[in-house]
Parts: C-alpha cells; structure tokens; sequence
C-alpha cells in the first residue's frame, strides 16, 4: 500500500513539471511571435566629412631635371714649341686670368729675339747714308750733274732701306710675341684641373693633347631638357588665358641639388633653344646660376623648379577625396544641396603637395567628400560635417605654388 501511494506521488510531480515547461514553452513561442510582428528601426544617415572647394590664386611650376655645365672653359694648349721647364700651379686651384702655369725654355726665342734686334739697328743705320745719297742725286739730277739712272738706283736703294726696316721690325715684334708665348699663361679665371704633362716634357705648338683646363664656375650653367609636348601644352594654356604669365618673375629658377636639398641662390632663365633633339623630342633651356662658394660642380645631375605661370581659378581638391572607377577615370563624390550623394568625373592638372588640381568636373562651391567615402553609393543620403586638415594654415593655403613632376 505504501508502495502504490510513492508510485502516485512520483506521477504527479512529473505531470507537474511537464505543465510548467509547457507554459514557459508557449511564453518564448508567443514572445517571438510579437517581436518577428515588429518593425526594425530605420538605419542611422551615414556622416560624412567635406571640404568645400574654392577657386584660388596658383603659381604653377615644373620641376624638370637639368645638368651643370662650365659658364667657360679653356683648354691650355703652348702656341711655341719647346721644352717644359717647370709647372707653376697646383692642379684643383683656382687661378686668375693672366696667371702663368707653364714655363717653356725661352733660350732659343730670346736669341731669335736679340738676332732680330740687332738686324734691325743694321737697317736703321744704313738708312741715313741711303736717305741723303738719293737727296744728293735729286738735287744734282735738276743740274743734269747725274744721270737719270743714277738717281733711280739711289731711290729704289733708299726704298729698299725702309722696307728692310719694316721688315725687322716685324721680325722682332714676333720674336717677342714667340718668347712671350713660352709664358703659357691663364686665358680665364677659373678652376684648374690636372696637368697633362710634367717638368722636362716636349710640347709643340696648338698640339691636339691640352695640357690642362680652365673651368669658369661662378656662374654656372645648367641645361634642363623639356618636352616639346610640355612646351605645346604650356602654349596653350597661355593662349586660352588658364595661364597668365604676368608679374611672376618668369625668369627665375630655382635648383634642388642632388641629395633633396635646395640650393639657396635663384637662377636666371637665359634662352630656351630652338632646335628640338630628335632622339629625346625635347628642346634645351639654359640657366644660369651664382655659384661663388663653388657647391656646383661641372657635371652634376639636378632638378630645377621653373615657373610656368599664374592660374587665378585654380581648384585644389585633397587626393584622398579623389578615387578611380572601374575604367580608371578620377572620380569624386560630393554632397549636394539635398545633403544625398553625387558622383564627378573629373580632369586632373597634375599634383600640388597632398592635393590635386582639377581642371574639369569641379565647381566653386562643391562640397567634396573626403572621410567616409566607402559603400557610399550616389544618390544616398548623408549627413555633411566639415573637414579638419591638420597642418593646414589660411596663411600657408592662400598661394600654393604647383609643382609638375
């Protein structure tokens, strides 16, 4: 009897618990039925940051790279024959115009000279005893004291004493010019380099070997090749007015020297050349620049900032604002009036600094997306906040000035 009444026990608890998980059972079910009725909130707008362009003043440079070339250079080369004595410079010095660097062996030419010399004063002593004789049969032919012949014998003599004297005296002068010249002597200042020959060496006059070379190089040039495409597309830039080249200082050049670093004197733009090099398609402008702590060197490959001229409508756009589509074209959203998403296709100029320059697809007034720019579709709806540049300054930011690489 115990037995059955633990049994009974034993079911009504288990119907008991099987009813309460029925009930909590039905309380998910219903729960999940009421909120699979509700609807989903709408998704936040997306926050964007935008940098409202505005035309501004652009002084547009090119940055072509250029080589430095001696403002004058001076092979030295004897104009006599002989042999070198001694050299009188110190090879990498600077020297003078005028400076003697080689000393021939002027014994032959100083006896050359002192022959010519002496030939000389024989004619000029001679002449007097000439001169008279024919004055003699002059007077003496008016008398008929002397013949006709006679008298001509005595002035040919006579004329033949003065030109024997122009004669020496044009021997001596070049004697003098010839022992002058075993004084080889600096034709320039400039840097001298190494000598070719040494003391005790035989030189013959204008040889093909140069003993040594003079290097003017303050000032110095450099020669920067440019495109004959840049050269047209700068043209017409000036001719459509994009360009203005008024009142920039179009004939100053800057110079960034090999290692980055830019060299402190400005440069004057001398000529550009006319003739286009048909391996390169380029033409040559030449620039000259101070260089008194001698920093240049004859040879040296640099790069030059050379103005082109003013855009004052340029539009500058930060690059990360500007994408590429599946074509390759630069693109940019913007937000416009109605705060939804427009795209532009855009022309780029070329790059200043972090931004671009836009030439077509940009207007004044544009509010161009910059931060939050992906799974952004156009047409949809954003929420526009401006956009802090850090490092940015009005001061700074009023001019830039464009450089082309």
């Amino acid at each position: 009897m115990q037995h059955k009444d633990s049994s009974n026990h034993i079911r009504e608890t288990f119907l008991k618990l099987t009813m309460v998980l029925l009930a909590l059972l039905s309380g998910f079910l219903l729960a999940g039925c009421g909120r699979e009725q509700q609807s989903p909130p709408p998704p936040p707008v997306p926050e964007v940051a935008t940098v409202t362009v505005q035309t501004q003043r652009v002084v547009l440079t090119t940055e072509l790279p250029g080589r430095t070339s001696a403002f004058r250079i001076a092979e030295i080369r004897p104009q006599v024959n002989g042999l070198i004595q001694k050299r009188l410079f110190t090879e990498g010095s600077d020297v003078k115009a005028g400076q003697v660097l080689y000393q021939i062996d002027p014994d032959l030419f100083q006896a050359a000279l002192d022959n010519a010399k002496a030939a000389l004063g024989r004619a000029e002593a001679s002449l007097t005893a000439i001169r008279l004789r024919a004055e003699r049969y002059r007077e003496a032919l008016a008398d008929k004291a002397v013949s006709q012949q006679n008298y001509d014998d005595a002035a040919a003599a006579l004329k033949q004493a003065e030109a024997d004297i122009q004669y020496w005296k044009a021997t001596v002068k070049t004697a003098n010019i010839s022992l002058r010249y075993t004084r080889v002597t600096a034709p320039i200042s400039g840097r001298i380099g190494k000598s070719s020959v040494t003391g005790g060496a035989i030189v013959t006059a204008y040889q093909p070997m140069a003993l040594a070379t003079i290097q003017q190089l303050d000032p110095i040039y450099v020669d920067v090749p440019q495109s004959t495409t840049e050269l047209l597309s700068l043209k017409s830039q000036l001719k459509d007015g994009t360009l203005n080249q008024n009142g920039t200082d179009q004939n100053k050049v800057k110079l960034i020297l090999e290692d980055g670093t830019a060299y402190p004197l400005e440069g004057t733009l001398q000529f550009s050349d006319v003739t286009v090099d048909p391996t390169t398609g380029s033409v040559i402008l030449r620039v000259v620049f101070p260089n008194p702590k001698g920093v240049l060197l004859a040879g040296m490959f640099v790069r030059t900032v050379i103005k082109e001229g003013v855009n004052e409508q340029a539009i500058l756009v930060p690059q990360q604002g500007v994408s590429r589509d599946h074509k390759g074209n630069p693109v940019a959203l913007i937000v416009n009036a109605e705060g939804k998403v427009d795209q532009r296709i855009l022309t780029l100029d070329r790059a200043i600094g972090d931004k671009w320059l836009v030439s077509v697809g940009l207007a004044s007034g544009d509010r161009v997306i910059v931060e939050g720019i992906k799974m952004l579709r156009p047409g949809a709806d954003v929420k526009a906040v401006p956009f802090k540049e850090s490092g940015m300054t009005p001061a700074n930011a009023a001019q830039p000035t464009a450089e082309s690489n």
